[in-house]
């Protein structure tokens, strides 16, 4: 039977527990801004946040609590695998469509990267791998060789995709994907606000966006008026905003929302790998670990159902805390919590223009946290004017994908994402991803050798491998942190500056 703590496991998510969220009023007044968001989750705050370093002037309004409702009850996997197979949407989409919506899920999670590298957000943020595995209790033939064709699919694309015959802790065949990665949302969501606030971003809570009018566009909050160039919808399932009633009915038709349940609970530090799990069972079960010092906590989701169609959730917890000590009989379950996922009918989100100047993103399925930081980067490219590389293919009226071949990788070459792609996928990023923080490493890159250092906080700095006086090949000291010349004993700091001769300039800078 499943272990318990003396009181019964909680129905609070383990992120609410686990960090604290600043509190915010209510709004109290009218307001002008450029851009109203609705919705105070990942969707919604990193929205205004990638405005605001724009130089848009921001507000955002919560019906409740911050990062309390969609956002606090994720599982927070972050993966660019979607719930669709690789090869499934090849079959639907064609290789470019498919190609890019798997680069879209990487450059999210990048952009999460970016965003509590350069504020320093303690948030558990780690990149790690991810495995799609065959169900533990039923291995069949045709099972193994899907992954197999997925696996060689996904390299075939540049992803860091293997076939493995022993997936860790779950002993069964299956792909391992590398570069995924995991955080803490509401500890990243909670170093985020901090950052809103300096920025000069309005947040407000316990305002709910009761009425929406146009010419000049505004919303009716708390009995005020907030005036606004553009509004973001960022409240999961979309409001219907300044559509008319029979569009947005017609577009919710095509939105199927489906419970997902989760239980929690610790173990010892150390007995289960840090990486994400989730299997092929339909519904599929996913698992994925939040480190502590002296222990871990484990998060273990699935038994998805159509909302309101399950006479008995409890039951549904009861089958998920059974599986997981059937996993880890050490476990110990403290939580339990369920979510909302929504799918749509080709199991791509809709993220774009809703009606005029007004901006939304949905559907989500499995991949909540990515495509809730996609939309928030497409939605800043789309008001600033900026082409983005997805724009079409997540419309909600699919341009890209009814109109065919499609030319993704060409024309969107020089996208920033694309600029630096081979750090996040392929055999260069893999090199990049093996030089460990505080160390240094000579790697191959763009078909040269490199001088690769990996700081503390995680930010890389290349440089030539070739000394700069007689081409020798340096070596990295790991005692003095240093690049050393074994022929002539140059000797340079991380950066690539001289700390003695013979060399007397630097080593190269590196595109």
């Amino acid at each position: 039977m499943p272990q318990h703590t003396s009181a019964p496991p909680s129905t609070t998510p383990y992120w609410s527990d686990s960090a604290p969220m600043p509190v915010f009023p209510k709004l109290g007044g009218d307001l002008r801004v450029e851009v109203l968001i609705v919705g105070g989750g990942l969707t919604g705050l990193t929205t205004a946040y990638l405005l605001a370093d724009a130089g848009k002037t921001v507000a955002v309004v919560e019906r409740e609590r911050c990062a309390q409702i969609d956002t606090g009850h994720t599982t927070a996997h972050l993966t660019m695998v979607t719930d669709a197979r690789l090869t499934d949407l090849v079959d639907k989409f064609g290789r470019d469509h498919a190609q890019a919506v798997w680069d879209a899920g990487l450059a999210a999670i990048s952009q999460i990267d970016d965003i509590q590298r350069d504020h320093s957000i303690d948030c558990n943020f780690a990149w790690l791998d991810g495995y799609l595995h065959a169900q533990r209790d039923n291995v069949t033939v045709d099972d193994v060789a899907d992954l197999k064709k997925n696996a060689a699919l996904a390299a075939d694309f540049g992803f860091d995709a293997t076939f493995v015959d022993d997936v860790p802790l779950m002993s069964v065949p299956g792909i391992r994907f590398e570069n995924q990665a995991r955080f803490h949302p509401r500890k990243y969501l909670a170093g985020l606000v901090g950052v809103l606030q300096k920025m000069g971003v309005q947040i407000y809570e316990h305002s709910a966006a009761d009425e929406f009018s146009t010419d000049p566009l505004s919303v009716k909050v708390n009995g005020h008026t907030v005036t606004c160039d553009d509004v973001v919808i960022a409240t999961h399932n979309p409001l219907v905003g300044v559509k008319n009633i029979v569009t947005a009915t017609a577009f919710q038709t095509k939105l199927a929302l489906y419970t997902s349940y989760v239980v929690a609970g610790r173990v010892p530090a150390g007995s289960v790998p840090d990486a994400l799990f989730w299997d092929t069972a339909d519904p599929y079960r996913y698992l994925r670990l939040d480190a502590h010092r002296d222990f871990d906590v484990v998060i273990f989701g699935g038994e998805d159902h159509k909302t309101g169609q399950s006479a008995n959730p409890s039951e549904c917890y009861r089958r998920l805390e059974t599986q997981l000590t059937a996993l880890l009989p050490q476990v110990e379950i403290t939580h339990h919590w369920s979510g909302q996922v929504i799918e749509t009918p080709d199991a791509l989100p809709y993220i774009g223009e809703m009606a005029s100047h007004q901006y939304a993103g949905t559907g989500f399925c499995g991949n909540g946290i990515t495509f809730g930081t996609l939309t928030a980067m497409m939605t800043t490219d789309a008001l600033l004017g900026q082409p983005n590389p997805w724009a079409d293919l997540f419309d909600p009226g699919r341009k890209a994908i009814l109109r065919g071949a499609w030319e993704y990788l060409k024309q969107n070459k020089d996208y920033p994402y694309y600029l630096i792609r081979d750090r996040f996928a392929g055999a260069e990023g893999r090199s990049l991803r093996a030089v460990k923080r505080g160390s240094g490493k000579v790697i191959e890159y763009n078909g040269q050798k490199v001088a690769a250092y990996r700081d503390d906080q995680g930010t890389t700095t290349l440089r030539s491998a070739t000394c700069t006086h007689m081409a020798c090949i340096v070596g990295w000291n790991d005692a003095e942190r240093t690049w050393d010349c074994p022929c002539h004993g140059s000797r340079f700091k991380p950066n690539g500056e001289v700390i003695s001769g013979p060399a007397e300039s630097p080593l190269s800078s590196v595109d």
